[in-house]
Parts: structure tokens; C-alpha cells; sequence
């Protein structure tokens, strides 16, 4: 049962975008004060709904207010503080849009799993999990010998942002990582391929809803 749970939610993941992330609970009422994780202001219009994460609970926005970076949200579904206590921390998801984003911007859900390496080809492991901060995304890679690494989205960091084709190219400098001894670089003259302008990294997801941004 553990396998079937596990791998439902694994489709339920690919199917869906988050658009916010419950941060915390204001008053008795079941307010919830939410992360938004998308730059579509109408994702919290009321009368929107969306999934809670890993469920096929649907939740209808019936009030909200602007609280700072974030918002306030009251659902429908959620009338006191308990059951909106239940909900911290837990993504808010919408069902994948079908029309595809521009070339070189990507949904977070598209960059999970994806090898990350060092540019002259050292194996640092694969993003485990994103997460916005001061406006731009950090891609957490974990998996290889240097154990957990953080990942600005940014060009000065990232000099290939390729996932449909299985892979993220870093700049170890940049990132203050020292060349492993392991890795044999190639002999002769060694070039990197900056990014062009029209490859462009990922403009500003919503954790999913929208693509993550330099």
C-alpha cells in the first residue's frame, strides 16, 4: 500500500503546480497566511480553487487580504483554527496548464531530479527541492560527494539550464565549491558556453505556477 500511496502522489506532483504554500494561521477563523508562489494575481481571486498537496481536497477562496509579502486566505472548507492548523506548511496546487511556456523558462516541477554539474563535468548530485527568496529561486542539490549544495538561479551561477535534457551546468567558482581531485579535466584548451541572451533562465515561478527566474 506504502508503493501505491507513494507513487499517486508522484502523479499527482506531475499533474499539478503549487501557487502558494500555508506559512502560517491568523485569528480563530481558519485564515491561513499564505506564501504566494505564483506572479498571476487572479490564482487567489475568490471563488478560485485549488488542491491541497497530495490530495484531491478542493479548496475555495472566500476571503482574502493582503498580509506583506504574502497574503491572508480563508477557504471555505477550513472553519476554525485547528483544521487550518492542519495545513501548515502544505502546498496549495492548481491542475498544469497545457499551453507551453517560452523557450528557456521552465515550471519548478520540470527542474526536479535533474543531474546538476560543475562544468567540467563533476557529478554534484540533483535538485531535491526549490524554494523563492528575495525574489529570485534556489535550486537545493543534493546526491553527490560535496553532500548538500544551494543553487542561485541566477547567470553567474548557472551557465546551462537544460533539464528536458537531463541537465543543470554550475560554475563551481562562483558558487565558492573547490575543484575536486577526483575529476580529470579534459586536456587542451577548455571552453564555457555562456548563456545567450535568448536562453534566458527562468522567469519567475510560482513554485511551480510560473517558471523559475534568474
Amino acid at each position: 500500500m506504502t508503493g501505491s500511496a507513494d507513487m499517486a502522489r508522484e502523479r499527482l506532483a506531475q499533474d499539478r503546480l503549487a501557487i502558494g504554500q500555508v506559512r502560517g494561521v491568523q485569528g480563530l477563523r481558519g485564515v491561513l497566511r499564505v506564501e504566494v508562489l505564483s506572479d498571476d494575481a487572479t490564482r487567489f481571486a475568490l471563488g478560485s480553487r485549488m488542491f491541497l498537496e497530495d490530495s484531491d481536497r478542493l479548496l475555495t477562496v472566500v476571503w482574502v487580504q493582503d498580509d506583506g509579502p504574502g497574503l491572508l486566505v480563508r477557504f471555505e472548507e477550513v472553519t476554525s483554527r485547528e483544521a487550518a492548523d492542519a495545513l501548515r506548511e502544505r502546498y496549495l496546487e492548481i491542475a498544469a496548464p497545457i499551453e507551453p511556456l517560452p523557450k528557456g523558462e521552465y515550471y519548478w516541477h520540470e527542474l526536479m531530479n535533474v543531474p546538476v554539474l560543475a562544468e567540467d563535468g563533476e557529478d554534484l548530485g540533483a535538485v531535491v527541492d526549490i524554494f523563492r527568496t528575495g525574489g529570485g529561486e534556489i535550486l537545493v542539490v543534493r546526491g553527490g560527494r560535496r553532500g548538500e549544495i544551494l543553487v542561485p538561479t541566477v547567470r553567474t551561477v548557472v551557465r546551462e539550464l537544460a533539464p528536458r535534457e537531463g541537465r543543470i551546468v554550475v560554475d563551481r567558482e562562483a558558487l565558492g565549491l573547490e575543484a575536486d581531485p577526483a575529476v580529470r579535466r579534459p586536456r587542451g584548451r577548455r571552453t564555457t558556453r555562456a548563456l545567450k541572451r535568448g536562453d534566458a533562465l527562468p522567469k519567475e515561478p510560482a513554485s511551480g505556477d510560473d517558471p523559475a527566474a534568474p
